[in-house]
């Protein structure tokens, strides 16, 4: 079954005075369960596809389906409740809010979504216990290490139950122990619950991990490769 399905993606910016072609014709299918990385070389067009797929962006031609749905043509608005029930966002930066505690982080889009505070807690000790973290539920991000804050943005990530998880350079800024922790975790997540991931990253340890590796360069796809792990 497909999660996410882009066709003929191109992306121009500056189309006005310089443009800059981002990406030229992506075509993609990614199947629900994989757990597969986007690579290339810095502007390659990795991250501008996360965004157009997480609709964050919005392509110059063509069209992205998530779920068998269009989201090309859903208004900002609609977009933004999209994004909010159906995907999840891991950032190289954690983005997480710096005054909320651990445990607020991962709750907030569930509040966002008017969950039963019932549902809040339970799902979000579930979570917070899947990523190691349980007893770490009630500090904020600033008590908190890179890799551990990177684990509570998964956590916030799987809150809503997301059609998928867009995961841009999550190790980037992780030395190589919280790395190695996050992937076992997002590969357990993968393994057991059938989450997909998706991956932009120049870490070939995320790309040894990965089931499959979708490669770019100047925009275009040059090779997809199911690997053996």
């Amino acid at each position: 079954m497909k999660v996410i399905k882009t066709k003929g993606i191109t992306k121009v910016y500056n189309p006005k005075t310089i443009p800059v072609q981002a990406l030229r014709g992506i075509d993609m299918e990614i199947e629900v369960g994989e757990f597969t990385a986007i690579v290339g070389p810095s502007g390659s067009g990795k991250t501008t596809l996360l965004n157009i797929i997480g609709g964050l962006d919005r392509p110059t031609e063509g069209y992205v389906e998530v779920g068998g749905q269009d989201i090309s043509q859903l208004s900002d608005n609609q977009l933004i409740d999209f994004r909010k029930n159906k995907i999840g966002f891991v950032f190289q930066a954690y983005n997480l809010i710096p005054v909320l505690t651990a445990e607020e982080n991962v709750e907030f889009v569930m509040l966002l979504q008017k969950r039963p505070k019932k549902e809040r807690i339970a799902r979000t000790n579930e979570l917070l216990e899947a990523v190691g973290l349980n007893g770490q539920k009630s500090r904020r991000p600033a008590q908190l290490s890179g890799g551990q804050q990177q684990r509570v943005a998964v956590a916030r990530a799987l809150a809503p139950k997301p059609a998928f998880v867009l995961a841009d350079e999550p190790t980037a800024n992780l030395d190589s122990k919280s790395t190695t922790n996050l992937l076992d975790i997002m590969a357990e997540l993968n393994r057991k619950e059938k989450i997909t991931f998706v991956f932009s990253t120049h870490d070939q340890r995320v790309i040894e991990r990965a089931k499959r590796v979708i490669t770019l360069d100047d925009g275009q796809i040059i090779s997809d490769v199911l690997q053996e792990n």
